[in-house]
C-alpha cells in the first residue's frame, strides 16, 4: 500500500530549509558587522574625532595649578555661543575658529572669579594671539557698566570686553553639562570642539597651564 504518511515531503525539504537557515544567518552577520563597520567609519570621521586624540596626549599636562582640568572622553561640538563686545557688536564662538581657545564664563558677584581674572589677562598676553585666545564673557545680568568698570580698574587690557547680559551662554553651557558652577572654563580645539572643562578657578598663568595650552595649540 503507498505511503500516506506526509512525513516524506518534509525530510525532502529539510536541507532546503537548513540550507535557507544558513543563508539568512550568514546575512544577518553580515548586516551586523556592516553596522559595527559603519559605527567605527563614523566614529574616526566624527568632526571630534581630533579632539578626543588631542584630549588624551595633553592629559597628562593637567596637574598642578590645572590638575582640575577634566580632559574630554567624548568631546562635545560646541555650540555657537552668541554674545556682544565692548561696542555692542555681536560676536560668536564661531569667530574664532582656527584657533585654540579657553573660553570662560565670570561675573563680578563670583569672588572666585574676580581673583581669577587677573591670571586669565595675563595668559592672553602671553600667548594671545593667531593661534589661540582667551575668550573670558561675563554674565552679570544688572549693573551692566560694573564689568567694565572692574575691567579697568584692575588695568586687565589684555582681555576683550565680552558679555552676554541675559546669560544665555551658561544656560546653554549647562544644557550639554559644561557649566556647573562659576567660574565655568572650557578649552576648545580649532574646530570648535570640547578638549576639557573646569568648574572653578585656575592659575591660568602658571607654568603648568603654560604648558598645557603650549601642547594643545601644537596639537
Amino acid at each position: 500500500m503507498p505511503d500516506a504518511s506526509p512525513s516524506h515531503p518534509i525530510i525532502r525539504r529539510i536541507p532546503h530549509l537548513l540550507g535557507t537557515v544558513v543563508v539568512g544567518a550568514a546575512i544577518g552577520l553580515a548586516g551586523i558587522w556592516g553596522i559595527s563597520g559603519l559605527k567605527r567609519t563614523a566614529l574616526a570621521d566624527a568632526p571630534c574625532a581630533s579632539a578626543l586624540e588631542l584630549s588624551k596626549k595633553i592629559a597628562p599636562l593637567a596637574k598642578g595649578e590645572v590638575a582640575a582640568l577634566t580632559m574630554a572622553t567624548k568631546p562635545l561640538q560646541m555650540p555657537d555661543l552668541a554674545f556682544v563686545d565692548g561696542d555692542g557688536v555681536t560676536k560668536k564662538l564661531s569667530d574664532w575658529k582656527g584657533r585654540t581657545v579657553l573660553l570662560n564664563l565670570w561675573a563680578t558677584w563670583c569672588v572666585p572669579c574676580r581673583k581669577e581674572m587677573p591670571a586669565l589677562d595675563s595668559l592672553q598676553g602671553k600667548l594671545g594671539g593667531d593661534k589661540f585666545a582667551v575668550v573670558a564673557v561675563n554674565i552679570d545680568t544688572r549693573n551692566l557698566e560694573k564689568p567694565k568698570a572692574f575691567l579697568q580698574e584692575g588695568n586687565l587690557t589684555r582681555l576683550g570686553n565680552f558679555s552676554d547680559p541675559k546669560a544665555k551662554v551658561f544656560q546653554d553651557l549647562k544644557s550639554i553639562g559644561l557649566a556647573l558652577g562659576m567660574p565655568t572654563s572650557v578649552l576648545i580645539d580649532a574646530q570648535g570642539c570640547e578638549i576639557g572643562n573646569i568648574a572653578g578657578p585656575a592659575e591660568w598663568d602658571s607654568e603648568d597651564a603654560i604648558k598645557l595650552i603650549n601642547a594643545a595649540t601644537a596639537g
